[in-house]
């Protein structure tokens, strides 16, 4: 899988499956630990963005446009970590979260982050 954003490949060498937020793989031993691994995309609004989802919030109800503004953005900061993964030689990634920080208004980091790891499919 591969998406493009601001003119930068993000390659997914790592499938979503072998990607959890708990510390262990059902069905596969942990084999070596690579440590942290993340992805970082900082994005800010576009003034039109804006405009149209002030006027969204004026009728209520789910603002879209940020939606999808924040959903694409979780998802280019989730590719950068799985290649980071990969980079190191890991095959998934354990413990894996996210965080958001809004570095000035209107200006927003989003970083994925979690434990890159090889594993091996359990033989039990």
């Amino acid at each position: 899988m591969s998406t493009q954003a601001a003119g930068v490949n993000y390659s997914t060498p790592i499938p979503h499956s072998m990607v959890t937020t708990a510390f262990v793989l059902d069905g596969y031993t942990i084999k070596r630990n690579f440590g942290l691994v993340r992805g970082i995309i900082v994005r800010s609004r576009s003034i039109v963005g804006t405009i149209g989802a002030s006027l969204q919030t004026i009728v209520g109800g789910n603002i879209t446009l940020f939606t999808k503004l924040c959903e694409q953005t979780r998802e280019h900061a989730f590719e950068l970590m799985l290649q980071h993964a990969a980079e190191l030689g890991g095959n998934a990634v354990i413990g894996m979260r996210y965080d958001a920080t809004e570095v000035m208004q209107g200006v927003t980091e989003v970083l994925a982050y979690g434990t890159a790891v090889y594993v091996e499919k359990s033989s039990t």
